[in-house]
């Protein structure tokens, strides 16, 4: 299976996904492109040092929307990829890209969805939400994407405990390590290998 990955920052859970393909925790998978709409994004280094096809693709160079939208949906189809992952990518996926690729995008998101989703909710906003909110549980949710935000099935999900002191900064590592990092080449690998349709 080849996937795309789309990233806008340090790519966390890149590194999780190739780590994972090395170790074998993925099988019949490899990255065919990982690609940003940030161009100093650290996770374009990552997949260059990885010998990975990396791409800056951004709303900002084109004179509007739906320019980038063809361009970009043009662009991911060059590399016939089977499956999208969207790991941290801040970018509103195009509804062409949605229809044309359905229930063949999935995207992690750092709440157990439904709650501290939607609109709004990215980053370190969800974990700030969570610990407003005095949640004790939170975690991560992988699922595949639909037109609505955050709305598609889910995949799988992995619960996380809010401890006393947590900062948002705290949570969200340990919300990375104890679940994001897993789930996420966990439901690439059930894939990949028909487990999950």
């Amino acid at each position: 299976m080849k996937i795309a990955v789309f990233v806008s920052g340090g790519g966390t859970n890149l590194q999780a996904i190739i780590d994972a393909i090395k170790a074998g925790t993925i099988t019949n998978t490899e990255i065919s492109v990982v690609i940003s709409n940030n161009a100093n994004a650290y996770a374009l280094t990552r997949a260059r040092d990885n010998g990975i096809e990396a791409v800056c693709i951004s709303p900002k160079d084109y004179e509007n929307r739906e320019v980038f939208n063809e361009e970009f949906l043009k662009k991911v189809n060059s590399y016939n990829v089977d499956l999208i992952v969207l790991a941290g990518f801040l970018v509103k996926i195009p509804e062409a890209m949605v229809h044309q690729y359905s229930n063949r995008i999935i995207n992690i998101h750092p709440s157990l969805i439904p709650s501290f989703c939607g609109v709004g909710f990215y980053g370190l906003k969800v974990h700030e939400a969570a610990l407003e909110k005095g949640v004790k549980v939170t975690g991560a949710t992988v699922h595949f994407v639909d037109e609505g935000m955050d709305t598609g099935r889910i995949i799988l999900q992995k619960a996380v405990e809010v401890e006393e002191g947590d900062t948002p900064e705290v949570l969200q590592r340990r919300v990375m390590e104890q679940a994001e990092w897993i789930i996420l080449p966990q439901a690439i690998n059930m894939i990949a290998n028909g487990i999950i349709k």
